[in-house]
């Protein structure tokens, strides 16, 4: 029997590169997004990087192209998942190609806020099986379907994952009040000091203040390197709460002249 091989600290990718001739047909998406035609190459933090910007910027698309490239389920999971409830990711990870480093992850995980439902179904589904430990336990033992939609998430950062991971997560703020946001970010910090790597999709000012991060915006424009105080973000965020009187009655009047 093969042994199995030890896990290392991260970084595992380094980086994500974009083969055009792959891509099948340049006016279909994904590949008609600014974010994808111009992807290029997009190097990773070794600890954590954020893709963020606008809803259909591409950042999901991207993330789902990582993790079907490191042997993922694209519908979220560890490799151990391979359902399937809708047949609708992308061709995206055929046209990339992952640059690994020589170490290897201990432990792999794709968090999809948008089907972390369907997660903790296969996870019920195959534990009715038997045949093994359940796989619950890993979880800390209770039904993810018996827990609210954040505790459910928190079962996963705090029980799930594991030293020397690879995680990936989309929009992991979706069920996280701002005090769940903080919290996450202690657990965040705890992880990749126990040689994890992370790459998060996210819109919350929150996350993605990590300070050991890197920060790609997604637009227009394409992808580019922010300065988290550059984020869009940040800025509305910082204005609305500098003087939410103001702007609420900048965006109410507006709203009623229209």
């Amino acid at each position: 029997m093969a042994r199995k091989q030890k896990s290392s600290p991260g970084p595992y990718l380094l980086h994500l590169e974009m083969l055009p001739d792959r891509i099948p047909d340049v006016t279909r998406f994904p590949y008609t997004l600014p974010s994808i035609r111009n992807l290029g190459t997009l190097a990773f933090h070794p600890k954590v990087t954020f893709l963020v910007g606008e809803n259909g910027a591409g950042k999901s698309t991207i993330l789902e192209a990582i993790a079907v490239a490191c042997g993922l389920n694209p519908e979220g999971g560890s490799r151990n998942f391979n359902f399937a409830t809708r047949a609708s990711h992308s061709s995206l990870d055929e046209c990339v190609r992952l640059a690994r480093a020589p170490a290897r992850p201990g432990d792999s995980y794709f968090l999809r806020a948008e089907s972390f439902y369907n997660v903790a179904s296969e996870i019920e589904r195959l534990d009715q099986g038997g045949g093994g430990p359940p796989i619950i336990d890993a979880y800390g033992g209770q039904s993810l379907h018996e827990q609210s939609h954040g505790e459910s998430f928190f079962a996963l950062f705090r029980y799930r994952f594991r030293d020397n991971g690879l995680y990936l997560m989309d929009e992991p703020e979706a069920a996280l009040s701002p005090k769940r946001q903080l919290q996450f970010l202690v657990l965040l910090h705890d992880y990749v000091r126990r040689g994890g790597q992370f790459v998060i999709a996210t819109h919350s000012p929150i996350i993605m203040a990590y300070p050991e991060a890197r920060i790609y915006l997604l637009d227009a424009g394409g992808i580019r390197e922010v300065a988290y105080t550059d984020t869009e973000h940040y800025v509305i965020t910082r204005g609305f709460l500098g003087n939410p009187g103001r702007m609420l009655a900048e965006l109410l009047d507006d709203d009623e002249k229209a």
